[in-house]
């Protein structure tokens, strides 16, 4: 989870740090106060795009810190992807500062990264939801993702029929074009294979031919240096070995009055025979050395053709150019074989694409099932946010096969009754659709891997019952997430487990927006506040605690 925020010279920000907990939090304050500015803060450190303009004036850079515990598995595989350090006791620290003259850095448990990475590592870490965010509920690809998500929706067998049928195609459409096109295509790769087969490529090229180039080259001074070397061994009179095998003779002789010289004597025995053995080794090595310049010759025209033909086909390893060899031999055979290959290719097409509707039909029949699920879990979640006689369906709309698979997932809604369905895009108002979101994502929490929800507003545009109602559901989902939520509402966020108000406030002619956690009597104060305004008359103080009273008899 989401543990700590810390927040420094960000717009109005001069200074906050914010420590979550479990469960729901909730975020308020007056309009203005800066709760955007810590929506914004949180995004930053998930990858968002940054802005200089957003440093505090005056300040060189801002700089936004995110500690999470205990990250889902998902983290620790893409830290180890992208090189940077494990989480250290469960502990993730994120780190971003953005540059007043423009730029910044990224660093993820104390290693640099780039902004890719911290984006992809955001979203495994938590999914935030803003006020335009809502709008992703009225896009197909993302209602299909609820679906599949809710129904356990196995999409990998269509994935590799529809993958197989794909390459079948690439293939049909790469053999299809002009024939004077592919006889100049024929002649291009005829002629490199024949170059790459009589240049007759071996591993040994890339292992082998280097050393032994170098060795060639330099043989004179190798065989220069291993004759020293030998002689300074064994060979000399006064080499190494002489001097071992005569001082082994005298601590032998020593051994007779002195027992631990005995010791001494096997030791030295036992080098003498490493330092005749390292001779041999030497003078056996250097004896494969060729100094003929003829060899140095062939080695050197030998190692000037690799790299050329490195150069030409653009490949690093003599194994690339196997590979790229091999690849041209068989689209060489495809070509000289067209015709048949083509007549070939649009039987297995039409399997392939037979196989895609087989499929296809069972992984329909699967979303079936899955939709009427998740339209009656909808629905219910749905009667509990104030949608009491609402309809919620879940259509499954055929189309052509497609990557997705054969039909498209068409959320219906009904907020009346007596009214048809329709499409959600088409009927429901950005308050509806705040209110379908929530229930959606209280149907879809258990089977949602990210660990922290953040919920801008979500309540906007409604209030009164539905807010208590919102209220509620937004504990239901922190039973199994994390959520943290930024509320105008006073009927919402007395169900929060914590509490935090962003005020703002003037000194020295500067803004400054500041964040404190509430309990108690100060809670009671921030929402008869939002309940009254500047009224804060008895009856809305009274009315806060009650409110109050009644979310935690409810927890």
């Amino acid at each position: 989870m989401l543990t700590r925020l810390s927040v420094r010279n960000l717009a109005i920000v001069e200074s906050a740090d914010v420590e979550f907990g479990e469960g729901l939090t909730v975020v308020t304050g007056e309009t203005g106060a800066g709760k955007s500015v810590l929506m914004g803060a949180l995004e930053l450190v998930l990858g968002a795009r940054a802005d200089a303009s957003a440093v505090r004036d005056g300040a060189k850079e801002a700089r936004i810190e995110a500690e999470f515990r205990n990250p889902p598995a998902s983290v620790a595989a893409l830290l180890d992807e992208a090189g940077l350090p494990a989480c250290e006791e469960g502990a993730l620290l994120v780190r971003r500062t953005i540059s007043a003259t423009g730029g910044g850095r990224v660093h993820v448990n104390d290693a640099a990264t780039t902004v890719q990475t911290l984006r992809a590592l955001g979203k495994l870490l938590v999914d935030v939801h803003g006020p335009n965010d809502h709008q992703s509920l009225l896009e197909e690809p993302f209602q299909r993702g609820v679906l599949d998500a809710y129904g356990h929706v196995d999409v990998s067998a269509y994935a590799k029929a529809w993958g197989a049928f794909q390459r079948l195609r690439g293939e049909w459409t790469s053999l299809q074009g002009d024939a004077s096109d592919f006889a100049e295509e024929i002649g291009r790769l005829r002629y490199s294979v024949d170059e790459l087969d009589a240049a007759g490529l071996t591993e040994e090229d890339e292992t082998e031919l280097p050393a032994r180039h170098a060795a060639a080259a330099h043989a004179a001074e190798i065989l220069a240096c291993a004759n020293t070397a030998t002689a300074a061994l064994s060979e000399a009179d006064d080499s190494a070995a002489a001097a071992l095998i005569g001082a082994g003779n005298r601590v032998r002789e020593m051994a007779k009055f002195h027992e631990p010289a005995a010791a001494w004597s096997e030791q030295l025995e036992q080098l003498t025979v490493q330092v005749q053995e390292l001779s041999r080794e030497i003078a056996d090595s250097v004896s494969r050395v060729d100094a003929d310049p003829e060899t140095l010759q062939r080695l050197d025209e030998r190692l000037s053709l690799v790299q050329r033909l490195k150069r030409k086909y653009a490949c690093a390893t003599v194994s690339d150019l196997l590979a790229l060899r091999d690849a041209r031999v068989a689209r060489l055979a495809d070509l000289e074989g067209r015709e048949g290959r083509i007549a070939a290719l649009d039987a297995e097409i039409a399997a392939a694409e037979t196989n895609v509707a087989a499929v296809g039909k069972k992984l329909t029949v699967v979303r079936a099932k899955a939709a009427e699920k998740l339209a009656k879990a909808i629905t219910k979640e749905l009667h509990g946010l104030g949608f009491l006689k609402a309809g919620f369906g879940v259509a499954l709309v055929p189309h052509a096969p497609d990557a997705s698979g054969c039909e498209a997932v068409d959320f219906q809604f009904a907020p009346n009754p007596g009214e048809p369905s329709r499409p959600l895009r088409e009927i429901a108002s950005s308050g509806e659709t705040a209110r379908v979101m929530l229930a959606v994502k209280a149907v879809v929490a258990a089977h949602d891997a990210t660990p922290v929800l953040v919920f801008d507003e979500i309540d906007s545009n409604i209030g009164g019952e539905v807010g208590r109602a919102v209220g509620e559901k937004l504990r239901t989902v922190a039973a199994h997430h994390q959520v943290v939520a930024i509320t105008h509402l006073p009927q919402s966020a007395v169900y929060g487990d914590r509490h935090f108000a962003v005020a703002k406030t003037v000194s020295g002619g500067r803004t400054r927006s500041t964040v404190q956690e509430l309990e108690g009597a100060a809670r009671e104060g921030e929402i008869a506040r939002m309940l009254g305004g500047t009224s804060l008359t008895s009856v809305v103080g009274q009315h806060a605690r009650e409110l109050l009273a009644k979310a935690q008899r409810k927890i």
